[in-house]
């Protein structure tokens, strides 16, 4: 009998789940978790880590290969290394990935290293510690520069730095943050500002791919990195003999739902079909009401069948959620 696939209505494999374990987070960046008061979870709320485990399990027979920690912050929860280690002995995933800011990576990395995660996703954008401090309100930079050169040494990769950009912020910094891929093997993929919730960004233009690459040209001449099927709507690059790469990634200026192969689980127990829409199916009810596997797979599949296209052109207060933080972007 062949297997059921997660395949939604414009023939988009979805094979790649994104689960947020948590809410809370250590930082309180400007564009993500900016600090106005906002709504938490309650402990019951969340996702207790054998359903999450359940969860994925089913997630998998239906063809998730891919899986990616994310929260708020993952390594705040107690155990997340636990966690890791049991998603990674799941058969059937290929990938198993974290995406961390880094302040708790290197207290953490080798439990990381041992849960079988090879790749990470380090969020850094700046290279100046007291920017650092009013991007995130909190003078960390140099904890976080130790975890990526830790990761660095022990032969995780790839270790991917992600750069929001924003205009004035961190514009000056850019051509800075490119050149680390010459001396290091890092992929710098630069991501622009999505206006999703409450901010304290500065307002004005965005900044967009198109003029960041053309601000980063400036070191040297782009060569095309060739895509393949695991890299996501990073479009990738390098500068001739560099240790590194450069990614651009542009929800902004040139949507890549097409290519979209996501879901994502929210800390609650949402399976959100986009980012940036409020079609969600709640498998958490199901599951604590004790339904058998079969049900959760029709929550999966009803999920699927719901998947918009693509996300709205203009984003209005009914088609985003409060905060980045809350559904782990």
């Amino acid at each position: 009998m062949q297997q059921q696939q997660l395949i939604d209505r414009y023939r988009r494999h979805l094979n790649y789940l994104r689960i947020s374990i948590t809410d809370r987070c250590n930082l309180r960046c400007i564009y993500c978790n900016p600090r106005l008061p906002g709504k938490k979870l309650k402990h019951k709320e969340v996702l207790r880590y054998e359903e999450i485990l359940r969860i994925a399990r089913i997630g998998i027979t239906l063809g998730i290969d891919k899986i990616r920690i994310t929260g708020g912050e993952p390594l705040v929860r107690r155990d997340c290394c636990g966690l890791l280690e049991k998603l990674a002995a799941i058969k059937g995933l290929r990938d198993i990935s974290l995406t961390t800011n880094g302040i708790l990576l290197e207290e953490n990395i080798d439990s990381i290293k041992a849960a079988g995660v090879k790749r990470l996703n380090i969020s850094l954008d700046t290279l100046n510690p007291d920017k650092y401090a009013q991007i995130t309100g909190y003078a960390g930079f140099d904890r976080v520069w130790s975890g990526i050169e830790l990761a660095l040494e022990k032969n995780f990769y790839p270790v991917k730095i992600n750069c929001v950009a924003i205009r004035g912020v961190n514009d000056n910094e850019l051509e800075a943050l490119a050149a680390l891929s010459l001396t290091y093997p890092l992929h710098i993929r630069f991501i622009e500002l999505m206006p999703i919730g409450k901010m304290a960004a500065p307002g004005g233009p965005p900044l967009l791919i198109p003029e960041i690459k053309h601000r980063v040209q400036t070191l040297g001449n782009l060569i095309p990195v060739r895509h393949t099927p695991g890299d996501g709507p990073a479009v990738r690059y390098k500068f001739e003999n560099a240790a590194g790469e450069i990614g651009f990634i542009s929800p902004v200026s040139n949507h890549f739902c097409r290519e979209c192969n996501r879901l994502r689980l929210t800390a609650d127990g949402h399976i959100l079909t986009c980012l940036l829409s409020d079609i969600a199916e709640d498998i958490k009810t199901p599951l604590r009401l004790g339904l058998l596997d079969a049900d959760l797979k029709a929550v999966f599949l009803k999920a699927v069948a719901r998947k918009p296209f693509q996300h709205p052109e203009h984003l209005t207060p009914l088609s985003q959620p409060e905060q980045m933080v809350s559904i782990g972007g």
